[in-house]
This record gives C-alpha cells, structure tokens and sequence, in this order.
C-alpha cells in the first residue's frame, strides 16, 4: 500500500539498493541468474535524536546515512560478484580502504582544487568577490556534467545506469499506487525529479549560490569553507530536491527541476526485464519490512519459522 513516505534508493553493481522507513535492501542478480536480497536498518540517528529529523538538519544527516548505506551496497554488490565460482574472493579491508581513498581524493581534487585553480584565471578579469565565488560554482558544475559524459561511455557504468533506470521506473510504479509487476513498472520513464543526480546538481547550484556571498578570502580559508560548508549547503539541497518530489505540479519547481532531468539522460538507461525484476524484488523487501514494522511485529529468522527474511 502506498504511503506518505518517500521511497528511493540508488544503482549497484548488477543490482539496486531501495531504501525504507525501516531499513535498505540490496538486491543483486548474480552470474547464475539468482537474486540476492540483503538487508540493514536505517535511520537510526534520528530515530535516537529526533531533532535531527528537523528540516535543514534531516538533510545534513541524510547526505552522510546515504554515502555510508551507499557505500555499503556497493561493496556487497560487488562482493557478491567476485565471490561467484569461488570463496574468500570479496574485497579486502585494505582494498577497500584504498577504493575510499582515491574515491576522496578524486573528488576533492575534481571539485575543490580544480575549481579554485580555474577562480585564479577568471580572478585576471575581474576582482569582484560574487563573480569570482559565482564562475567558481558554475565551473564545479561544467566539471559534474563533463565527469558524468566520460564515465558514461564505459560498459559498465553504462549497465549500472540501466539499473538506475530501473530503480526509477518501479518507484514510479509504487508512486503511482499500480502493483508492482514488471508491466507497470515497464510504461514508467526513467527520470525522476527525486533522483540523487538531481540532488548532486542542486548542490553544485546552491553551492555557487552560498560561497558566492563569502567576499574574499585566501586560498586555504576558500578550501577549508568549501568543506566546512558542504553540510549546509546539503541541508538547503535537501529540502529543494524534497519539495521537487512532492510538489511537481507548481510551474516554478518543474523549472528548478528540470536541469536535474536532463543530466539524468546521461545517468540513467532503458533497462532490461532482468533489471526491473531485481528492483522490485529490492523495494518489495523494504515494503514487506516497513509493513510489519507498521503493525508492530518483530520478523523472525528462517532459522527460527514463521516470516522468512532475506538476508
């Protein structure tokens, strides 16, 4: 049954990652063709906190519950693919570490130091603060749509984004109040104004907004209020791709939408019907968590009868 909450998730490897009042379920179609589902709980900060729930706050929280629940799925996606044939095959501490690391490193280097070193050039120009604070932004923004093109002609970065699609399409099904079958999630397009590509957009675009009024500063200070920054300027982002969410019929959020669209015809593919049945199997796990959570019963382990969980 439909609900008031906002359900969404986000691509893996071979696999979609759904989220829930309750908890995130990991679907991921292995080699032999199997879906595996797991499971974790989800949003227990707030829930032990629940000032951080508040608006602006919530979105702080929620951009940190999703890089470490995003991260974890992807890692048990990608986990699930290199144990296939053979055992002890899945990454590593110190692998993982690594991937983390250079994951950092690229991102501070693509959107932190590029754009800065890019601000000197503009600085020739002219040495108003809001201009050089502005073309800092709108460059951070070129290198988000630049980045996303490249990645996008890999093979399989181009599959993760088939099962973006997908994600995309079921959630639509579900919003829409239809059964979730692979019928009704296949009329659904692959766009949707809540997506985590739009959001990312939105912070680049706020971010330009903010840091324009910062006046001038020396390099380390532009640096370290980038930083410092992020969770503000992912609290506004928050609430703006929320309010999208919610209120598409208003002409003035359909306009502050409609960027995040188009940079998610670079983000997302037609999937196929292998992929679709796997992001149904992802939210109809959460579904079934959120319902029994509802009505106040506690799921039991295969190992124990009664309600089998997928885990």
């Amino acid at each position: 049954m439909k609900t008031g909450f906002q359900y969404g998730g986000q691509a893996v490897i071979e696999g979609v990652m759904m989220r829930g009042r309750e908890c995130l379920a990991v679907a991921v179609r292995k080699e032999g063709g199997d879906i595996v589902v797991h499971k974790e709980p989800v949003g227990m900060l707030g829930k032990k906190y629940p000032f951080l729930r508040l608006p602006f706050l919530r979105g702080m929280v929620a951009l940190g519950e999703a890089f470490t629940h995003g991260l974890k799925a992807l890692l048990f996606s990608a986990n699930q693919l290199l144990e296939e044939g053979e055992e002890e095959q899945s990454l590593t501490p110190t692998e993982t570490v690594v991937m983390i690391g250079t994951a950092f490193l690229l991102t501070v280097v693509l959107f932190v130091l590029l754009p800065l070193g890019l601000r000197s050039l503009v600085s020739r120009l002219t040495a108003a603060a809001f201009w050089l604070n502005l073309a800092e932004g709108l460059v951070r923004a070129l290198i988000l749509v630049l980045y996303i093109v490249l990645v996008a002609q890999l093979k399989d970065i181009q599959r993760v984004f088939a099962y973006h699609g997908a994600e995309h399409k079921v959630i639509h099904a579900y919003e829409a109040g239809e059964e979730l079958t692979l019928a009704n999630a296949r009329r659904h397009t692959t766009l949707h104004p809540r997506c985590g590509t739009s959001f990312l957009l939105f912070v680049v675009v706020v971010s330009a907004l903010v840091f324009s009024l910062l006046g001038h500063q020396t390099v380390a200070a532009r640096i370290v209020s980038r930083i410092l920054l992020l969770p503000v300027v992912a609290g506004i982002s928050y609430e703006l791709i929320k309010l999208a969410g919610r209120r598409s019929d208003i002409f003035l959020i359909r306009w502050l939408s409609a960027p995040g669209l188009w940079l998610q015809r670079l983000t997302t593919r037609e999937p196929d019907d292998a992929m679709v049945e796997v992001a149904i199997t992802a939210l109809q796990a959460v579904l079934a968590e959120d319902e029994w959570a509802a009505a106040k019963i506690t799921p039991m382990r295969k190992e124990e009868g009664e309600m089998p969980v997928i885990a």
